[in-house]
């Protein structure tokens, strides 16, 4: 028979939507590098002068100069689309006006930093979401990106640099890119640009190269964009040539494909097929051609291959299963469409006899791959490798039913009426079809069996009452015979045929309810973020998909306890425990059906990943002997490896969660030493030389020498004590002991009580103090406020050079009272806004800055939300300097005790301005 390729020529349907898809869209190319510095915005800018060039119209939507020159340089000639300001938390943000490109409606637009966050209140939380609105109005958008932000390789990237990248953006949006062009430098070059200042600043720059930039990082990570470049131009390679139809192999990239089925040796195929791939570093396929004879498989060849194609899947290969019905022609019509350049296949193993009869697929295959690299693997091919369950199976025994027999009587009886009806105007061999329909009857509603007795009563009944003579069992015309012969032998055949389309149309029906609830399963678990909901799902799913009752087990404090149970049951027997316990440790099921503790009341199963075991599942019902069939012990399998996979997913996150927590304490505690090495030392050391002088040369020392040194003693200890009042505090704040004394309070008393505390401190300063005089009373705890106030004007102090200004103003606004203090400082920098207030955070000082101990502003964020409000941190836009902004809830009920006691004056005479 002529092979049929009416279907090789023709494109992929999925490539062909895919590019209809990007008919309307706007096309996107990424400029991908492998760390900052490498020039992608230089590339990106001077690929946009080129489209310049050609009369395209082109517009900047946002570049990052950074501050080099050439970027600079590049810049001028393009049209700049202005950017959108945003205001948040007392800072203008500059972020991409996406409203005002799509209304300027450029042909092509520059957007830098795909990975980029916008600000809180923007349209799009991240700038790629803005890049594909852009897209989708049909505007060319070219963008960079740095490899370290691909969310896929966030991880690995952590690992190589020890830095964890943030920004990310999904695998999606690159493999939605119509180009990736990749700019690469050699780590030397790119840590010479590093060394000249034309990356970071100089300072900045050492730091870089000592630390991320090194060049094992470097070669790194430059491995991994080019992989990763590699990766998205295989698949448009792939795309293109299914669009096309194209016959493959291009041998432009390697890629593997396993052949399997319930032959011995498809473990040991997989394995090959897994170094091969590794060796070639390219991708693989696990492939399962599910034909006719599939349904037909005794249970034990179904439950190797299911374990064969689980193994696969745990090893990494992307499984796949299609049907068809010549296996040797759909595996290579499969490989050719999607370019496979080799494929693993087991040796043969019929003898001589039956592949003259049926054909050799090994042999099939290597005729009829062309270029394709066909590998044929003996294996080890041992029996033990069938299925070495240990726990037995229940047969799929149906009882029988007099039913289906009593019907195919009624669907002869009723054929044979209307033959009868019809004798008199038919022939006789013609009535024996109307005899056909009742067996075709039969076979639909009852199976195999009723259609056989079927045949056989109408084979008797067609002889007895209309063959001559009738009414007899005996045939006397030859023809006769033959007729009957030929009816009986055209019933047979038409009724199996009936009864295995029917067995189809059931198990296929029978899978794809089966397909849906694991998809349905796969997305609940998908969705669950707690270990608990990720249990009573896996219960309720087994239980209502099984018919059984189940209880979940997992490792607690070295032994395992029951978690979850549906219905829910929490009680195990000794038998029980000590199943569940066995099959945890050996990783083998025990209990009811095995071959270990079968005594069990439950059968129990061990939870397991491509890494360990997770937990134990276990299973009863109210009959007696095993309890599942094969194919509900493959989908029990099926199951029970997505459940494992959920459970080691919310653990994962656990043990991540804890290993920050750990980290973030170990800081805290490093910075908590230095800081009492430090803060404690140094005034201790002051004070103990300054009381040794004293105590040696007091006779000999001036008057006014010896206050001085009293003097330094004094304010020393002082310092002390607010350092250890200061880690008091803290620690209240951190055990959620702080407790305020609620009362009401006019704003301007508090203030004139921390100033007069910080005379000595802000002495070298000028104070101008703005407290209205009208300033409604608040509900405060007047110290906690107090103290908040003074560590403001202490951290003020610090930073604002001698002789400035600090500015003490408020105000109401909007039903909330407004404090803010205000310096004339260098200001924050930037990257330190967000964790100004931070424990032990402390900000980069100039050399005759005094050291602080990084408590003070987490201090008075902890008291000031204690009370109810908030306070943030900016600088000033006026001049240098940052403010300190508190926003205090405005009573609804403040008590009438008339005017303020304490005036602007009042204040303004407790500075030194």
């Amino acid at each position: 028979m002529p092979e049929d390729r009416s279907n090789e020529n023709r494109p992929s349907p999925d490539a062909l939507l895919e590019h209809a898809e990007r008919e309307g869209r706007g096309r996107l190319r990424i400029f991908l590098g492998a760390a900052p510095g490498v020039g992608k915005t230089y590339e990106m800018l001077m690929s946009g002068r080129a489209r310049l060039a050609d009369g395209i119209d082109v517009v900047i939507g946002v570049v990052e100069t950074h501050g080099r020159k050439e970027t600079l340089a590049l810049v001028d000639g393009y049209e700049v689309i202005p950017r959108r300001k945003v205001d948040y938390k007392g800072r203008i943000l500059d972020e991409m006006d996406i409203d005002a490109i799509l209304a300027r409606r450029p042909a092509l637009v520059l957007v830098d930093e795909l990975a980029h966050t916008n600000a809180p209140g923007s349209r799009h939380p991240k700038r790629y979401l803005d890049v594909q609105e852009i897209l989708t109005q049909g505007i060319d958008v070219y963008t960079t990106l740095n490899v370290q932000h691909v969310e896929s390789l966030n991880d690995v990237v952590a690992q190589i640099t020890k830095v964890r990248v943030r920004e990310t953006v999904p695998d999606s949006i690159i493999d939605q890119a119509d180009d990736v062009e990749i700019i690469d430098l050699t780590p030397d070059d790119l840590i010479k640009r590093l060394e000249e200042g034309k990356v970071y600043f100089p300072n900045t720059a050492q730091r870089a190269i000592e630390n991320y930039f090194s060049p094992g990082n470097l070669t790194a990570l430059r491995e991994l964009a080019l992989r990763r470049t590699a990766q998205r131009v295989d698949e448009q390679l792939l795309n293109h040539m299914q669009s096309h139809a194209i016959q493959g192999p291009w041998a432009a990239g390697e890629r593997v494909l396993v052949c399997l089925d319930a032959r011995l040796g498809g473990a040991a195929r997989i394995r090959y097929a897994r170094r091969l791939a590794d060796r070639l570093r390219a991708p693989w396929t696990a492939l399962h051609v599910d034909s006719p004879r599939s349904a037909s498989m005794p249970e034990e060849d179904k439950d190797r291959l299911a374990n064969n194609l689980r193994l696969a899947q745990q090893l990494g290969a992307e499984v796949t299963t299609i049907p068809g019905q010549n296996v040797a022609q759909d595996i290579v019509r499969y490989a050719t469409a999607n370019n496979f350049t080799h494929i693993v296949v087991g040796r043969p193993t019929r003898s001589r006899w039956r592949e003259l009869i049926e054909g050799s697929l090994t042999y099939d295959l290597i005729r009829n791959a062309g270029d394709i690299s066909v590998h044929v693997i003996s294996g080890n091919e041992r029996s033990t490798e069938a299925t070495s369950r240990n726990v037995r199976t229940a047969d799929e025994q149906t009882q029988f039913q007099f039913w289906p027999y009593l019907l195919a009587t009624a669907y002869v009886a009723g054929s044979l009426a209307f033959a009868a009806l019809l004798d008199q105007f038919l022939d006789v061999r013609n009535l024996a079809i109307i005899f056909l329909i009742g067996v075709l009857a039969s076979a639909v509603t009852g199976g195999l069996w009723p259609a056989l007795y079927a045949c056989l009563t109408s084979a008797l009944a067609f002889n007895y009452f209309f063959l001559e003579p009738r009414y007899t069992l005996t045939i006397r015309d030859p023809e006769s015979i033959v007729a009957l012969g030929v009816f009986l032998v055209v019933a047979v055949i038409a009724s199996n045929l009936t009864v295995r389309v029917q067995r189809q149309a059931i198990a296929a029906r029978s899978r794809a309810r089966a397909t849906e609830d694991i998809y349905l399963f796969s997305k609940k678990l998908a969705g669950a973020g707690t270990l608990d909901d990720v249990l009573w799902a896996t219960a309720f799913q087994i239980a209502s998909m099984l018919k059984l009752r189940v209880v979940l087990l997992l490792p607690e404090d070295g032994t395992i306890t029951v978690k979850a149970g549906y219905p829910p049951d929490d009680t195990l027997a000794e038998a029980d425990i000590a199943a569940a316990r066995w099959a945890w440790e050996h990783n083998r099921a025990a209990g009811r059906g095995a071959d270990t503790l079968p005594g069990a009341k439950r059968l129990y199963l061990p939870l397991r990943t491509g890494r360990t075991a997770i937990g134990v599942v276990g299973l009863d019902n109210d009959k007696q002997g095993p309890l599942l069939t094969p194919e509900q012990q493959r989908l029990l399998d099926a199951l029970a490896d997505q459940a494992a996979v959920a459970i080691e997913r919310i653990q994962l996150v656990a043990d991540v969660d804890r290993a920050k927590l750990a980290a973030e304490a170990d800081r805290l505690r490093s910075a908590l030493l230095t800081s009492i090495s430090h803060d404690l030392k140094t005034p201790l050391a002051a004070i103990m030389g300054a009381a040794g002088t004293l105590r040696e040369f007091a006779p000999a020392l001036p008057e006014q020498d010896q206050a001085e040194l009293l003097m330094t003693v004094l304010d020393e200890s002082e310092r002390l004590n607010r350092f250890i009042a200061n880690l008091l505090d803290m620690t209240k704040i951190e055990s959620g002991a702080m407790e305020p004394n609620f009362a009401f309070h006019y704003v301007g008393d508090i203030v004139g009580s921390a100033l007069r505390r910080a005379k000595k401190i802000i002495a070298e300063h000028k104070t101008e103090i703005d407290i209205p005089a009208d300033l409604p009373m608040l509900k405060v705890d007047p110290v906690l406020f107090e103290q908040a106030l003074f560590n403001l004007l202490d951290n003020a102090a610090k930073y604002a050079p001698a002789g400035s200004t600090i500015r003490v103003q408020g105000w109401t606004d909007n039903g909330s009272v407004i404090l803010q203090i205000m310096d004339e400082g260098l200001g924050i920098p930037p990257g330190d806004l967000e964790r100004i207030f931070d424990t032990f955070y402390r900000v980069r000082k100039r050399d005759q800055v005094r050291a602080g101990t990084g408590l003070g502003l987490s201090i008075c964020r902890g008291f000031i939300e204690a009370m109810g409000g908030t306070i943030t941190a900016a600088n000033r836009t006026d001049r240098s300097g940052a403010v300190f902004t508190i926003k205090m809830p405005k009573p609804t009920n403040p008590p009438d005790l008339g005017a303020a006691s304490t005036d602007d004056n009042d204040v303004g005479d407790l500075g030194c301005g």
